[in-house]
């Protein structure tokens, strides 16, 4: 088995997103948005604040010397760029907002009209397998090199105000992901573990809370993503290989 902690850089493919509610029903076509990794702190070593930064969580058992199935959290941050303009296909019945909509496009960048993050956060907990092999074997220090696939379920904390309702921001389960991964792991004194990973895959999450008070109010999106992950671990009952 082996446990890993680790923090990760990620990034998005643009994203067309559907906003479906009392009175309204719209498309925003190719959002940008981006991660938004924490400055270097205490909280990357804090215990009690480890989960602020956007990390990575691991737990493995070995079904065989060289197979490993693999269960985890993938706590990536998006945040919609607020400085763009995009492209608006639908309608909305207040004309406040219907008003902000201008041949056929919509500036967010004063926020009255949209802010949209998964920043607490775009939570990914999912399981796979992954298939090792043994690359150097020294004396006290081994590195394995490994690959794999996994799906599991997108439970965000969506940060969302529309059209100046309260700001919605809560767990919600909203969808599924997939993905690939590969990974170099370095171990040393055969339980001391560091690891560089990256990882490619598609979210889908039909099902995105924009309002508070169980309103029936929802948003749509899906798109890929990337992440590059580091950090490190510890391996039980490891052995080496004769």
């Amino acid at each position: 088995m082996f446990v890993f902690w680790g923090w990760n850089r990620s990034g998005f493919s643009n994203s067309d997103i559907r906003f479906k509610g009392n009175g309204y029903d719209f498309t925003l076509n190719n959002v940008v948005a981006h991660d938004r990794p924490s400055e270097l702190s205490m909280a990357y070593i804090d215990p009690t604040r480890l989960s602020i930064p956007q990390f990575n969580f691991r737990l493995a058992y070995f079904l065989k010397d060289n197979l490993a199935l693999v269960v985890g959290t993938d706590h990536m941050k998006y945040v919609m760029d607020q400085e763009q303009t995009v492209d608006f296909n639908g309608n909305i019945s207040d004309p406040k907002y219907a008003a902000m909509v201008q041949n056929g496009k919509v500036d967010l960048t004063d926020q009255e009209f949209l802010t949209f993050e998964h920043t607490d956060g775009l939570n990914y907990v999912n399981a796979g397998v992954e298939k090792y092999k043994n690359l150097l074997s020294k004396k006290n220090f081994d590195i394995y090199w490994a690959y794999g696939a996994g799906a599991g379920v997108l439970f965000p904390k969506s940060n969302v105000k529309l059209f100046g309702n309260e700001r919605s921001d809560r767990y919600h389960v909203a969808g599924f992901g997939l993905d690939a991964r590969t990974n170099i792991n370095f171990v040393l004194w055969k339980h001391i573990m560091a690891r560089v990973e990256g990882k490619f895959g598609y979210i889908n999450m039909p099902d995105i809370k924009t309002t508070l008070n169980n309103k029936p109010d929802k948003a749509s999106q899906d798109f890929v993503f990337y992440q590059i992950n580091f950090g490190i671990g510890y391996t039980f009952n490891t052995k080496k290989n004769k």
